[in-house]
């Protein structure tokens, strides 16, 4: 087998390790319904096994990119395969919802070895317009296997178990394994610096706080504690009548200070940093990390309330949810697929532009259509729409990301940038997760008040805890018991299912007007050979030299 041929096979290979991660995330939205009733989880629990995933992954990303820069990307990669499918085993098994909220912990860390070693090689493998291709080519692998995941979950749950769901990672994992080990080289950096570990824990503090507090801010409240549900550290209750949310958030933002001062006094005395400041001064990887973080806030969220809606309103089976998913896999798929055609006449960032807007277009379409008894052919086409957006935009973004990165910096590149999204993630899930949940209660309070008068006022509340608490899964059993009184919770899920849609069209188009501060190179233009001050450029932007920076400069003006 040709060298250029086992490269481009060593792609496929490289993709699929990322679409596992995909694969994952979108099984087990499919299957959280059954999880709940299986485990008993409540609807705060049912974010943090998203949350728990996700927040570790972005917390560690920087991390591994770094290492597998130092160590050797392909060495990280199967490192992290290997923690990824145990930790599947160990969610499978899980007997009760904290053990699996633990094991999504575990995954969040492979998977945060897997994702920015796969971009970094990529990045490091191939050059000038082959390397649009590739990421092409990476998308379009991605949008395969999400095409396969809810249908593959949806089945595992109703013909076996949700734990199936978890447990098939197992075969994904060895076939990955395999492949990288027959067809990727090791790719390693001849830099030797030090590891951030103090940024490492300030991100991590950060993050979490911010995330916590988002999450838990309903149940432990915004302001003014309630005191029932906060356990004291000391034992008893809260001892403040202030929350301790208010106080978290105060922690989150001392600790993102804290990152950035200490990025930015290591980056002057020329050690690595957690935050790369020499990378973020580059404009196009600076503007475009804002733009995929906002991009994140509303692509992610939606699909944590939407399994939810399918389910447990329209009384979907988790096959059936599946099925309806898939219309947002195909449209990824093929739009991923058009984007590596279209890449050689059009601007990337042209195609990033075009596919958030229709991400805005199929959501927004979703709010409108959203209600009790909606079809599911009313659906899907929303669906496929959203889907082209997302094929469009995640890989070109990516690319447009990472076009200025020096290949020595290509792990802490690609690292900064997959944190970036998945933080953008992380908060979506967090703000559309309790804007669902907490509007959910408030219109089902509302409406209960006015059509069930007769029903005792403790009795109401215990209606809407009860739906709220169980992400929905207590309708069903309402509607048996009482069809007014499910009619009512129905209409209530599906109204914050809605207020969660615009929403993340919201943040969809902050996304939207963010891409305007960036740009790409003309598609036309020929890829020009560097020139000694560009490969010493580019081999000093990633070195502790102090340097780096005039140097880059220089090369950009295409002055010696």
């Amino acid at each position: 087998m040709s060298a250029d041929r086992r490269r481009w096979i060593g792609l496929v290979s490289i993709s699929l390790a990322v679409a596992l991660i995909i694969v994952d995330s979108t099984i087990v939205n499919v299957a959280i319904p059954s999880i709940v009733d299986d485990l008993g989880i409540t609807s705060t629990q049912v974010q943090w096994v998203q949350e728990s995933y996700t927040l570790v992954f972005a917390a560690l990303l920087l991390v591994f990119g770094t290492l597998a820069d130092r160590w050797g990307r392909r060495r990280m990669l199967l490192i992290g395969v290997g923690v990824f499918t145990v930790a599947s085993v160990l969610a499978a098994l899980s007997p009760t919802g904290d053990l699996l909220i633990a094991s999504r912990v575990l995954q969040g860390v492979g998977g945060a070895m897997v994702l920015p070693t796969t971009l970094s090689l990529i990045n490091a493998t191939f050059r000038g317009r082959e390397r649009g291709i590739a990421f092409a080519v990476w998308g379009s692998t991605i949008g395969g296997m999400v095409a396969v995941g809810p249908l593959l979950g949806g089945w595992l749950t109703t013909a076996f178990s949700w734990r199936w769901a978890f447990g098939i990672n197992i075969p994904l994992g060895l076939i990955i394994a395999i492949g990288i080990l027959l067809t990727t080289r090791e790719s390693t950096d001849s830099r030797e610096a030090g590891i951030d570990i103090g940024g490492a824990v300030l991100s991590i503090l950060a993050s979490a706080a911010l995330v916590f507090g988002l999450i838990e801010g309903r149940t432990y409240g915004w302001w003014l504690a309630e005191a029932a549900h906060i356990p004291s550290v000391l034992g008893g209750t809260w001892p403040l009548s202030i929350s301790p949310i208010p106080l978290v958030f105060v922690l989150a933002a001392a600790a993102t200070a804290a990152l950035i001062w200490r990025g930015r006094r290591r980056t002057r005395a020329g050690r690595t940093s957690m935050l790369p400041f020499d990378l973020l001064a580059i404009a196009s990887f600076r503007n475009g990390n804002v733009a995929a973080m906002i991009v994140s806030l509303g692509e992610f969220g939606i699909i944590l309330a939407l399994p939810l809606w399918l389910q447990n309103v329209l009384g979907y089976s988790a096959l059936q949810t599946g099925v309806v998913l898939l219309a947002l896999a195909l449209g990824s798929f093929a739009a991923s697929g058009l984007s590596a055609a279209v890449i050689r006449s059009t601007r990337p960032v042209t195609i990033v532009r075009a596919g958030i807007a229709a991400e805005i277009v199929g959501v927004v379409s979703l709010g409108v259509i959203i209600a009790p008894h909606t079809a599911w052919w009313a659906i899907v086409p929303c669906l496929f729409v959203y889907g082209i957006g997302v094929g469009l935009a995640t890989a070109q973004l990516t690319g447009v990301v990472l076009q200025d990165v020096p290949v020595d910096s290509s792990g802490q590149g690609s690292g900064t940038a997959s944190t970036a999204r998945q933080i953008g993630s992380a908060l979506g899930i967090a703000i559309l997760g309790t804007i669902l949940f907490s509007s959910t209660g408030a219109v089902l309070s509302s409406s209960l008040a006015q059509t069930s008068a007769a029903l005792p006022e403790t009795v109401r509340s215990q209606i809407v805890d009860a739906v709220v608490t169980s992400a929905g899964g207590a309708i069903p059993g309402l509607v048996e018991k009482d069809a007014a009184v499910g009619g009512e919770a129905r209409q209530a899920f599906s109204d914050g299912t809605r207020y969660a849609a615009f929403t993340a069209a919201g943040f969809l188009t902050l996304g939207l007007a963010a891409t305007f501060r960036l740009s790409s190179p003309a598609p036309s233009a020929p890829s020009a050979p560097q020139t000694p001050v560009e490969q010493t450029a580019a081999h000093e932007a990633g070195s502790g030299d102090p340097r780096r920076r005039d140097l880059r400069q220089t090369a950009r003006r295409g002055t010696v």
